[in-house]
């Protein structure tokens, strides 16, 4: 957008155009980390706009923490845009101070993989995976030659139905279901089609970090709700919904990623009665709720909603079969719409040969019993990591379910210091900061302890308690 573009624009939200030519020219470049803005006389002259609407531009742009200000100074753009010269090759360290979220991190090659929250693939079934694959084609000799629907197979989400209402009390039609391929799709397809610019969006704090990505591209508003073993400050969201009107809730209640927390079933109860109260959606992101070590969790919210306030996504990716990428959207047909014209926007439906093998391997009673193996082998790996971590003088809370441990350092080392010195040991993990949506946490990490085998957790644990050590 031209600066005298804005002299023509008709908007009793002025300010809002005004804020979004000075967000663009920050992203862009055009001002660095700490480079003071121009004058709220300067900007307003040179936009052609009265200076009450630069100012309100400018609050609402020190509100969301892209710019700050220096008393009787003037507004100063926030840090995290511009790097350091010593760190502009470096990919690891690079995504973690632009703050570009998780893609860049796992793009690097590790002998140790700490930043993987996904199955060792050698704790899957394989062989019987393999069969399962010869037996769809048998069954379906023209998989490979049509596509899927748009919505997903008919077959596999009718037998999502029977699963959900036989196992968690869920009672959805198939027009209820979106297939798509895995949970980050999903949720882009719900943002793409609920947010837009300036819409408030509530999210945990910390949460999964590609949420944030795809939120703030949508150009939302976020406010964090901080979430702890306990769950939620329920009086808190109350009173954020009361004052702001979100749009939705996202949040990923069971087996928290990074944290671990799992939120109890009041307050599941509770929040459902409070998103239907204040016409506030859920967005509730289930990835491996059977991934469980002592009992199961609760039942989702979507298993407490009757008006048709929460919208379920649930990921099968990282447990069942990461290379098939299968996830689903539930929803009432009143959102349903809107999300399945998205994903026609975006392709012809998930493969249809995915879904079909799926259909067929996860619904197998071999599949049904490895789901206890799993588990197993996953708690195993868990106290593994925290035998390992026990005499680092680290603080976590040890998670009964999932694949993380969320890990709090002493201050004594800086993150972006052990990231950098981590990769040149072959070691890679998840900054904190990365999964804050206030891009705070600089002394917490997420260590996965799910992607490698029993040997290579010990080995690449001791490797960075001792480099950490060095550091300090």
């Amino acid at each position: 957008m031209r600066s005298n573009d804005l002299a023509h624009v008709h908007s009793d939200k002025l300010f809002e155009q005004v804020y979004d030519y000075i967000l663009e020219r920050i992203r862009r470049g055009e001002w660095k980390a700490h480079e003071k803005l121009p004058s709220i006389r300067t900007l307003a002259a040179e936009l052609h706009v009265h200076r009450l609407t630069v100012f309100k531009a400018y609050q609402m742009l020190k509100g969301n923490r892209a710019v700050y200000v220096k008393d009787k100074s003037g507004y100063y753009v926030q840090p995290g845009g511009s790097l350091p010269v010593e760190t502009q090759h470096d990919p690891i360290v690079s995504a973690f101070v632009q703050e570009s979220g998780l893609s860049e991190i796992h793009q690097v090659q590790a002998v140790y993989q700490f930043s993987k929250a996904l199955l060792d693939p050698n704790l899957l079934p394989n062989h019987y995976f393999s069969e399962y694959v010869k037996k769809v084609f048998d069954m379906y000799p023209k998989v490979l030659g049509t596509y899927s629907t748009v919505q997903g197979d008919l077959e596999l989400r009718e037998a999502l139905c029977r699963y959900f209402t036989d196992h968690y009390r869920f009672y959805l039609s198939a027009d209820e279901l979106l297939i798509t391929s895995g949970a980050q799709e999903a949720i882009d397809l719900i943002a793409r089609v609920l947010v837009k610019a300036r819409d408030v969006v509530l999210l945990e704090r910390p949460t999964y970090a590609p949420a944030i990505d795809v939120f703030r591209r949508q150009g939302a508003r976020m406010i964090p709700v901080e979430i702890d073993r306990d769950g939620y400050p329920l009086d808190w969201v109350e009173r954020l919904m009361q004052t702001y009107k979100p749009r939705l809730f996202y949040l990923n209640p069971t087996f928290h990623n990074p944290t671990g927390y799992t939120v109890p079933a009041e307050q599941r109860k509770r929040l459902v009665e409070l998103a239907h109260q204040y016409q506030c959606l859920l967005i509730e992101d289930d990835p491996c709720p059977d991934i469980y070590f002592e009992q199961k969790p609760p039942l989702p919210f979507f298993a407490y909603d009757t008006a048709g306030y929460v919208i379920y996504i649930r990921s099968f990716s990282k447990y069942i079969a990461p290379g098939l990428s299968i996830a689903m959207v539930a929803c009432r047909p009143s959102v349903m719409k809107y999300v399945v014209k998205a994903k026609a926007l975006s392709d012809s439906g998930a493969p249809l040969l995915n879904q079909k093998i799926f259909l067929h391997y996860f619904f197998s009673e071999r599949m049904q019993q490895h789901l206890a193996k799993l588990r197993t082998a996953l708690a195993i790996r868990k106290e593994i990591m925290e035998d390992e971590l026990s005499a680092a003088g680290w603080q976590w809370s040890s998670p009964t379910g999932g694949f993380n441990l969320w890990i709090r350092l002493p201050e004594s080392v800086p993150v972006d210091t052990l990231l950098s010195k981590s990769m040149e040991q072959s070691v890679s993990f998840v900054p904190g900061s990365i999964c804050d949506p206030l891009r705070s946490y600089q002394s917490w990490i997420r260590l996965s302890y799910s992607y490698l085998n029993e040997q290579q957790l010990r080995e690449g644990l001791k490797r960075f308690v001792s480099l950490y050590r060095s550091l300090k």
